[in-house]
């Protein structure tokens, strides 16, 4: 046995002798202590041998190992420091060139068109308000005139949540009007802010999707009037799509929380693989307003005698939709290189012109 450890270890030198480089030396590492490894199968085979000899032959054994496992080490530092040495004599970089240029990234046409949106809204003297996704009844329904038999306050169109400790059950917002109720609750008028924000309802299709965005506005104070709500849409209309004769109409409608109601529809052309805004005969709604419901007003223990409002609100992915031409309104949620590449935004362009 001693004579075959002693034969194994000269085989072995010589192996590792003529070893170059750190590959063929992590082979014979793996022919020598594998599974099946040279040293491995001369461990194994101490169980065959008698008592008296198993000791001595073990010990001897661990000591060739160790002695090998000292020299490869040793030769992997060496093959190591060879390599690098290589590497740096035939190997040079050029310090002078430009770095490699990164892809850009893209900003969702929702982002863009939110900062657009509320932008044009500031320069008129409206002030961001934000409000939580998670709403409770009244806030959501009750305080914005919306009465209990309502087809919004049914299941099938209304994300409703468990009912929290308090026994109330509360539910994902189906609009941003919230913001509004809350807004009069803690400030007193006058004022006028403008709430973006996420809203959600029971509904997909190609116009339709679960999560989607809304812009809404609100102004109180006194002597407010339809004339002021007129003007406010048309100089944003105007902005917005950048068209300084567009057609823009007021058509009469209904919202629970205003009262008159209006839709505002934009003037232009469309067929059936194409829309041109502000040209052609054809109409396109794009928002509903209206002045501010009195009881929505005493919902909120606003003085009715001294103030009156107006609100508006609209969607932000109609709103891109029809400014940047984009056909799906589920594409803005998919994450597609391709399509956000095609439609997204390196910079907000038109908010640096401001």
């Amino acid at each position: 046995m001693f004579e075959n450890l002693k034969k194994l270890e000269q085989e072995i030198e010589e192996k590792l002798s003529g070893i170059k480089d750190s590959i063929s030396l992590s082979s014979l590492k793996i022919e020598i202590f594998g599974k099946k490894g040279s040293i491995t199968n001369h461990l194994k085979s101490i169980s065959s041998l008698p008592k008296d000899q198993r000791k001595q032959t073990g010990q001897a054994i661990n000591d060739l190992k160790n002695k090998i496992n000292t020299i490869i080490e040793k030769k992997f530092n060496d093959l190591n420091k060879d390599e690098i040495e290589n590497k740096l004599l035939n190997e040079s970089v050029d310090s002078t060139l430009s770095s490699r240029p990164d892809e850009e990234g893209k900003i969702n046409p929702i982002t863009q068109t939110i900062a657009e949106v509320t932008k044009i809204f500031q320069k008129m003297g409206f002030k961001i308000a934000l409000g939580p996704d998670i709403e409770d009844d009244y806030h959501n329904f009750t305080a914005l005139n919306i009465p209990p038999e309502h087809p919004a306050r049914q299941l099938h169109d209304t994300f409703y949540l468990k009912k929290n400790k308090n026994g109330q059950k509360n539910l994902l917002r189906t609009h941003t009007s919230p913001v509004q109720i809350r807004t009069l609750e803690n400030t007193k008028p006058p004022l006028k802010i403008i709430a973006p924000g996420r809203a959600y309802r029971a509904d997909s299709d190609i116009t339709h999707t679960p999560m989607f965005h809304q812009i809404e506005g609100l102004c109180i104070d006194k002597d407010v009037n339809m004339s002021h709500l007129k003007g406010c849409i048309l100089d944003f209309c105007h902005e917005y799509f950048d068209i300084e004769d567009l057609p823009v109409r007021f058509r009469p409608s209904f919202f629970p929380f205003t009262e008159p109601s209006a839709e505002v529809d934009i003037g232009c052309y469309k067929n059936k693989k194409e829309i041109k805004i502000g040209t052609g005969g054809d109409w396109l709604e794009i928002m509903g307003c209206g002045m501010v419901n009195l009881n929505v007003l005493k919902n909120c223990k606003v003085d009715t005698k001294k103030f009156q409002g107006f609100a508006f609100g609209m969607g932000v992915e109609r709103m891109a939709m029809l400014k940047y031409g984009i056909s799906d309104l589920r594409s803005f949620f998919e994450s597609d290189l391709k399509w956000l590449k095609n439609f997204g935004f390196s910079v907000f362009d038109n908010i640096e012109k401001v």
